[in-house]
């Protein structure tokens, strides 16, 4: 029987192997739903239904369900704020990051439900449109946070993993890493064509796309290096003012929205 799993918790570290000490290849978010391919003692190799990203995972932090065909016609919202708080059944305190999937969402009582489980927000969350101004505020509202490989939250984040979050946020389903984003979209072919939230990426010396970051417009790009910044950008890439240095050689521009 095919087993699958709802993450119920504010993050899971999706690891390459099945150990602690494994490298965190990404994060598996509040209300992702996984496969369970393979089970190994405590650990579980999944991939998660939103991205096909494959990983391992503790056992300890799921909860499991048999039908898919269970959740299918749920509704889903995405929480839009860099985090939000709720109480479940239990009366108990779940923070809840942006990108996050609420399944069944009420906003009138501010409730949400899911495989049995309830929930109780603190506050209400937005549907937002996919439009450039929304995506560029979501990605402002992670300016600073710190660099984490792997991450996709504001504790700790990679350059890819914001632009999934904040896509995903807008109702865009983006791949998880930069060299699989860069197949969505439409070529640009010069940077004087592009718009605000288009993506840019970034290839090192192998020309392997290893970086992305969203275009804010006026030759400023967001994106994040050793924390979520803003640093300014012209044909040949990223210069940094601060190191009065190039630091990422730009590849492609693709248009997303």
């Amino acid at each position: 029987m095919k087993q699958y799993a709802y993450v119920n918790i504010a993050c899971l570290p999706l690891r390459n192997m099945p150990s602690e000490k494994a490298e965190i290849a990404s994060q598996l978010l509040f209300g992702d739903i996984i496969f369970i391919i393979e089970k190994q003692g405590n650990w579980s190799r999944v991939v998660s239904l939103f991205d096909e990203y494959v990983g391992w995972i503790d056992n300890k932090t799921l909860y499991y369900f048999n039908c898919l065909d269970e959740v299918s016609n749920y509704n889903t919202s995405v929480v839009d704020s860099l985090y939000i708080w709720a109480t479940n059944n239990y009366n108990e305190s779940i923070l809840i990051p942006s990108g996050s999937t609420l399944h069944n969402y009420n906003p009138n009582d501010l409730t949400f439900f899911f495989l049995g489980l309830i929930f109780k927000l603190k506050q209400n969350i937005t549907k937002l449109e996919a439009n450039s101004s929304n995506i560029i505020q979501l990605a402002y509202n992670f300016l600073n946070c710190p660099y984490l490989w792997g991450g996709k939250t504001a504790l700790g984040v990679d350059c890819s993993g914001l632009v999934q979050v904040v896509f995903k946020i807008v109702g865009i389903h983006l791949l998880r890493d930069a060299a699989q984003q860069v197949h969505h979209g439409k070529v640009i072919n010069f940077l004087e064509e592009a718009k605000p939230a288009d993506l840019l990426f970034f290839d090192n010396d192998e020309e392997k796309i290893v970086h992305v970051g969203i275009y804010l417009g006026n030759n400023k790009i967001i994106h994040a290096s050793g924390k979520v910044r803003v640093d300014d950008i012209d044909n040949y890439g990223i210069f940094r003012k601060d190191v009065q240095k190039y630091t990422h050689k730009l590849r492609i521009i693709k248009r997303i929205i």
